[in-house]
């Protein structure tokens, strides 16, 4: 197939990516991924049963406020709490700006595996940017504080990536890191806390490396000069006239701690990012190619251009 990048004003770009096509079940909503320092898990959000609260929580999907955030509250058993903080070296923990006030829709129980908002006490229409999974069934939040609103729900064997993060060991370092999972031996600072990533993409998948033709998105997990670090990662396609283009986007450049399979690899001598397996979601239409190389073109911002790819 032809796969066309930049479908809007700017120049489109065509690159041969022809292997085969997989047919999928469609999801009823928007799905998001978020990737962790020790996995990814995805949502699919409740467009039609909480309207006003996916539209908030994708506004700071959408600008990226999610990414290089931690997880700042985690109960064993209870809840997964994220999507507000930052750290920041020498400066310390940085609040993500928030948007105004929600109001609060429940139209579902906090069953294990739903995604709900966080909020103030006393206060029921005050979410903003705080939400956590519920681990367990946690139907006591279904009423307590005028009940808390669930617009999400866990997809596949997502919640092992979310039980995962509530085995790490926690530390309470205060309101903005109360029980904190970090992902050490033992914890030295907050590079140690456990971070995340989230974005929107067209259809649930659990590969680890995924470009999304639609949104030029490509996720990632890299290792860069053969062990001496692993990140998780997302590039952005850009508009280049004949040529295939991925810009890093820095900010959501997060620690892993976990073995990664087919990780991608970068080697900094030779500049190049080489990918075992790329899934490449057109619409629907997957196609997979495999030994895909980029060499980096520009140093900033990042840009990698495609060199070579076998079907």
């Amino acid at each position: 197939m032809i796969l066309q990048h930049c479908k809007t004003e700017a120049a489109k770009i065509s690159v041969l990516l022809v292997l085969f096509w997989i047919p999928i079940c469609s999801q009823g909503g928007t799905i998001v991924r978020v990737s962790t320092s020790i996995g990814d898990f995805s949502i699919e959000l409740l467009d039609e049963q909480a309207p006003i609260t996916v539209q908030n929580f994708l506004n700071y999907v959408r600008r990226n406020d999610f990414n290089g955030t931690y997880f700042h509250r985690v109960i064993d058993d209870f809840v997964a709490q994220g999507g507000a903080y930052r750290f920041e070296p020498f400066v310390g923990p940085i609040d993500v700006p928030t948007d105004a006030p929600i109001v609060n829709e429940v139209n579902a129980s906090n069953l294990r595996g739903t995604v709900a908002m966080a909020k103030l006490d006393g206060d029921p229409d005050s979410a903003t940017n705080q939400w956590f999974v519920n681990i367990e069934d946690n139907v006591n939040l279904d009423t307590l504080n005028g009940g808390f609103t669930v617009f999400g729900k866990v997809l596949g064997s997502g919640m092992d990536i979310v039980e995962a993060i509530d085995e790490q060991p926690t530390i309470d370092l205060g309101l903005k890191a109360s029980s904190a999972p970090y992902i050490a031996s033992a914890y030295t600072d907050p590079s140690d806390f456990l971070y995340m990533n989230v974005e929107v993409v067209g259809r649930y998948s659990g590969a680890p490396h995924v470009y999304e033709v639609e949104s030029g998105l490509l996720i990632s997990s890299v290792d860069i000069d053969n062990g001496s670090d692993l990140v998780s990662m997302n590039f952005n396609s850009v508009p280049a006239a004949g040529k295939f283009i991925i810009q890093a986007n820095l900010e959501s450049v997060i620690p892993r701690n976990e073995p990664v399979e087919n990780v991608a690899s970068f080697v900094t001598d030779e500049g190049r990012l080489r990918i075992p397996r790329l899934e490449i979601n057109d619409n629907g239409a997957v196609t997979i190619a495999n030994n895909v190389v980029f060499v980096l073109t520009k140093s900033s911002p990042v840009e990698f251009t495609l060199e070579s790819f076998e079907r």
